[in-house]
């Protein structure tokens, strides 16, 4: 009872002091008037924190926001572009520079809001989430289409997956550039790139294609999710170099042919694939946070009355697992490994094939979690029996254990021989027990990297206040659910689900046998308490997979001690034998 109190009153002591301190220095030590130039380092330091990237990615700043609103109003108000209009992608192409600069991904929202407009995913240059493409070539001794170059459109009002589009523009020597541009139901635009010698001589041109983005609207890079820049190269994928590291370097080349290269975000990329011809990669720090990722083929001679095409790939859009695989079948090599699953990959696809399997037939991408948690528990049930039954016999032989080791505790080599024998004459594997816990550790990291990574798991409404898995619970106790005027640390931001983890981990626990060990016991009556904490940041899905987990859990022990009541009764006299012994040392404490 001591020790309980104890608890409480240091859980007590530390909030009021995580709560408590900076009010009560700031009430004892009052700060004087900021001086204008700290109060515009602070209000740097401000931005800079508001700035900070998100899962979803996108311009986070309010600042940049609003100048994101109306720059991008006057450059699409300026005329000289040809519509966009897909079903994937909607927006325009900019005849200055030939840039596919204004791209949205019409499928997706750009928040929960069902108000929300769709994603940006491409920005003119000059704008705060300045991110766009563009096609060209280079060249020594001929006049070459450059990014002030106003180019000509030949046919089509828009491109459509009906309509391609087609530019050009001729130099004064006889050299004539063309830019075909198609584009699919999806997010790949193929581009053509021709040109065409009528002039007097030989010419050598390098056709090349880029990517320049801004890192404001990069996503969150973590150790276990990539974010920046991607690639296939020498036929593997390369989740790297990050952003630091091309900031630091200037100019990274990767080594091996280019498949494909990009930036890449949780949910989002685009990148350039070569079609057609080899190509190699190269991403580029441009300084003020821009970046560029090259796609570079060889040199090529283009005799006087020939021309040379090239064809590109240029993915733009969100990381669908179907459609991203789809494009690998085309031609995209490793297309389907940008989706970051990590070493478990033929693990997790299966898993996250169920639940889309389960979300089609269900409606609610909450309720294909419960269903998964219910087809995973029942596979799963007869090797629970067989925990319980080895759990059973084990009980059953320690007093058999117990002998031996009294009669060789001298001897530990004799008393491990003796006691494998026992295990094999009675059938009893002490490891069995531990299988079930082995195999929900990559049951649960694959749905861990699916509510994370899988786009189709984004915004994914469940019940009542939960209106998106994919994150965590948006409702704080610590705030009453959002009525007093502030927002908890990260790290006691506990929400009604989190608290549900713990109380079904606690009574899961409570129907384990006791321990043998105090000290352990002990361990697993705090460890729920402490899971809730360390959990309460993470996906809403993945903690209804884990609630909906111990709660069948719990009925399948109940039923599981119902066919092995020795157990239960083992446990029982486990429990009132501690409980006394407890006491007793209580009351020799006491006496002394």
């Amino acid at each position: 009872m001591d020790n309980q109190r104890n608890i409480i009153l240091a859980v007590l002591l530390t909030v009021l002091v995580l709560f408590g301190w900076d009010a009560a220095i700031g009430y004892l030590y009052p700060q004087p008037d900021i001086p204008a130039e700290r109060a515009e380092v602070a209000q740097q330091e401000e931005e800079a924190e508001e700035a900070r990237p998100t899962r979803d990615g996108g311009l986070t700043s309010a600042a940049d926001i609003a100048a994101e609103k109306k720059d991008l109003a006057t450059a699409l108000s300026a005329g000289g572009r040809i519509s966009v209009k897909a079903p994937g992608l909607s927006g325009s192409l900019n005849l200055t520079g030939a840039l596919i600069d204004d791209l949205t991904i019409t499928r997706h929202r750009d928040s929960a809001d069902k108000d929300s407009g769709p994603v940006r995913i491409f920005s003119p240059a000059g704008t705060p989430a300045q991110h766009f493409a563009q096609l060209g070539w280079v060249g020594d001794g001929i006049e070459i289409p450059g990014a002030k170059t106003t180019w000509n459109a030949q046919n089509g009002a828009a491109l459509t997956p009906e309509t391609p589009v087609t530019i050009t523009w001729a130099n004064a020597t006889g050299q004539t550039f063309t830019l075909t541009y198609e584009i699919d139901e999806d997010y790949l635009i193929t581009a053509s790139q021709t040109v065409a010698n009528r002039g007097d001589g030989a010419i050598a041109v390098r056709p090349f294609a880029l990517i320049n983005r801004t890192q404001k609207t990069a996503s969150l890079d973590t150790w276990n999710v990539h974010s920046g820049p991607i690639g296939a190269f020498g036929g593997s994928v390369s989740f790297g170099p990050d952003y630091d590291d091309v900031s630091e370097e200037g100019v990274v080349e990767m080594e091996g042919r280019a498949g494909y290269t990009g930036f890449t975000d949780i949910y989002w990329m685009s990148a350039l694939a070569p079609a057609d011809a080899r190509a190699q990669g190269t991403f580029r720090s441009l300084g003020s946070g821009l970046f560029r990722a090259d796609l570079l083929y060889d040199q090529a001679v283009v005799s006087k009355d020939k021309q040379l095409t090239t064809k590109t790939w240029l993915f733009a859009g969100a990381k669908e697992n179907e459609v991203l695989d789809r494009y690998e079948e085309m031609g995209i090599e490793k297309f389907g490994l940008s989706i970051d699953w990590g070493w478990f990959r033929w693990f997790e696809k299966p898993i996250f094939a169920l639940l889309l399997a389960l979300f089609e037939f269900a409606g609610n991408f909450g309720v294909a979690i419960i269903l998964l948690t219910i087809i995973i528990r029942g596979v799963m049930f007869p090797i629970a029996q067989r925990q319980f039954s080895s759990m059973a016999a084990m009980r059953a032989v320690q007093p058999k254990m117990k002998a031996i080791q009294e009669r060789h505790k001298e001897d530990k080599q004799k008393q491990q021989q003796e006691i494998m024998a026992l295990y094999k004459k009675e059938g009893v594997n002490p490891l069995s027990g531990c299988l079930p816990i082995f195999l929900q550790i990559p049951i649960f990291f694959a749905l861990y990297k699916t509510l994370l990574l899988a786009i189709e798991m984004r915004h994914q409404p469940f019940v009542l206040w939960i209106k998106d898995l994919s994150a965590p619970d948006p409702l704080h106790i610590l705030n009453l659910f959002g009525l007093l005027p502030f927002e908890p640390p990260s790290f006691l931001a506990i929400g009604i689900l989190a608290v549900l983890l713990g109380i079904t981990m606690f009574l899961q626990f409570k129907l384990n046998p006791a321990q043998m060990d105090p000290i352990q016991q002990q361990m697993f009556l705090i460890m729920p308490w402490v899971m809730m904490f360390i959990m309460a940041p993470f996906a809403a899905g993945l903690l209804l997979y884990w609630i909906t987990s111990n709660v069948l859990t719990i009925g399948q022990q109940a039923y599981l001690y119902s066919r092995h009541p020795q157990l239960r009764a083992q446990a029982e006299k486990d429990a009132v034998d501690k409980k006394r012994a407890a006491e007793r040392e209580k009351s020799e404490k006491d006496e002394a």
